[in-house]
């Protein structure tokens, strides 16, 4: 195991945001600090570290959580940028160059100070910066430090389907499936399995990169189940850490089975005995912050300006990486890759893996740039209610998503949908294992098409 991680810790992989760290270095010049955000493990000091690298002619890294003592003082009082520079470049055997070097701050959330001090080092003007971190915005971890507005904040999320073919080897299956969407031509039958198969990897993989190098090494499933829990234990930690009650932890051990139970709500009672959700809002705002998890909102009236009419007491919650929810989602079982790994992977697993599906689409839906929003309405008895999925604004109206786990001609949903609100919509979409066709106005799409929306 230990030769596997030496040869991860070799591999970087190519990632779409380095794209966005490139236009913030040629517009900003210096004026700001890059903060990249994101949950802990999805390659934020790596990409920042390739960057660093590959765009100036040296840099210096320090890692707050491995940091001696004696590098957090320095941060006590910034009122000498020279001393400060001269005893960061001794400690870290690094000669900068003004205007050609970048220091990074990595995990900045645990030296608060040394963010408020971006204001005075962006001012001084001799280096570029670039921060890294997980939990910034929960209060413990901002009380009595003022938040710098010289940042370009920047997400950085799991690896997105893409990415994850590029790590691969291949760069040419998604440019071509995005003609083939343009198209809304077929693939054919043989095709279209094909590239659910492959498809289903990334979800049982995910797009951590830590699991993602697992694979490339091993192809072996259960290391890669071992890395994920790895993973999850962390964020166990990083929960306990800021709310020592667990409740945090249950809330998100919670998202499968709140998911496969088709609530139309994440019910927080059904997780916590006598939990309320007023009780709980700053549980909630751990795990938004930690960006493990996207919240997707109830919108009370389904129309173009889905953010105006949200329901924040109603929302569902899904997990950020769909390989992570898979762990997680069989926790307490044994790790047995034929039974789970090797039966998903071949859509031969009997229980109803729906609940997977819908939260691999959250989470290319929000790869995509898209927030999350569903909508809820009563059927005509009241015992029941229709729910639509997914919502997208789109040119003044809304796109209405359905997800399927199996070819289904029962689409009641986004047929009463279509009753109800026929003006305010511009397309519907059916999100399923199979290949595209179109019924009427409604557009069947296979899963790993989303990407497209």
């Amino acid at each position: 195991m230990q030769q596997i991680h030496k040869e991860m810790a070799e591999r970087v992989f190519r990632r779409k945001i380095y794209e966005q760290m490139l236009d913030w270095k040629k517009n900003q010049h210096g004026t700001t600090a890059l903060l990249i955000r994101g949950a802990r493990r999805v390659g934020k000091s790596t990409i920042a570290e390739e960057f660093a690298r590959n765009e100036y002619d040296n840099y210096l890294l320090i890692d707050f959580s491995k940091a001696p003592q004696h590098i957090h003082h320095l941060f006590k009082d910034i009122s000498d940028l020279d001393y400060i520079f001269t005893q960061l470049q001794l400690n870290y055997h690094t000669n900068l160059k003004p205007q050609k070097s970048v220091i990074i701050f990595d995990e900045i959330q645990k030296q608060p100070l040394a963010r408020q001090a971006i204001k005075t080092l962006v001012s001084d003007g001799r280096y570029d910066y670039i921060e890294t971190g997980s939990l910034l915005s929960i209060k413990k971890k901002k009380e009595n430090i003022l938040i710098p507005s010289e940042e370009t904040r920047i997400d950085m999320y799991p690896m997105d389907y893409e990415e994850f073919r590029w790590a691969l080897g291949d760069n040419d299956t998604i440019p071509l499936l995005h003609k083939i969407f343009e198209s809304k031509q077929p693939l054919g039958d043989d095709t279209n399995r094909k590239m659910m198969r492959d498809f289903r990897l990334y979800v049982l993989v995910g797009g951590m990169p830590q699991a993602v190098n697992d694979y490339l090494d091993t192809q072996n499933l259960s290391i890669v189940d071992q890395r994920k829990r790895s993973i999850l234990e962390l964020y166990d930690e990083d929960f306990y850490n800021l709310d020592p009650t667990g409740q945090t932890s249950d809330l998100f051990h919670g998202i499968p089975s709140q998911l496969n139970s088709n609530a139309s709500r994440y019910q927080v009672s059904s997780v916590i005995t006598g939990g309320k959700l007023d009780r709980l809002t700053e549980q909630i705002a751990i795990l938004k912050d930690s960006m493990t998890v996207n919240l997707a909102y109830h919108a009370n009236d389904p129309s173009a300006g889905l953010a105006s009419h949200i329901n924040k007491n109603l929302f569902k919650l899904y997990c950020g990486d769909t390989g992570l929810f898979v762990t997680l989602a069989f926790w307490d079982d044994a790790f047995t890759e034929n039974v789970i790994y090797q039966k998903l992977l071949n859509d031969k697993l009997k229980a109803d893996v729906g609940y997977v599906y819908e939260n691999i689409v959250s989470q290319m839906l929000i790869a995509s740039g898209h927030k999350l929003y569903y909508h809820t309405w009563p059927t005509a008895s009241g015992k029941h209610n229709y729910e639509i999925d997914f919502l997208l604004s789109r040119q003044a109206k809304v796109c209405p998503i359905e997800v399927k786990s199996s070819l289904s001609k029962i689409h009641t949903s986004i047929d009463e949908f279509q009753k109800k609100f026929s003006s305010r919509i511009l397309q519907r979409f059916l999100l399923h294992p199979k290949d595209i066709r179109k019924e009427q106005d409604l557009i069947y799409l296979p899963l790993y098409m989303t990407m497209f929306l």
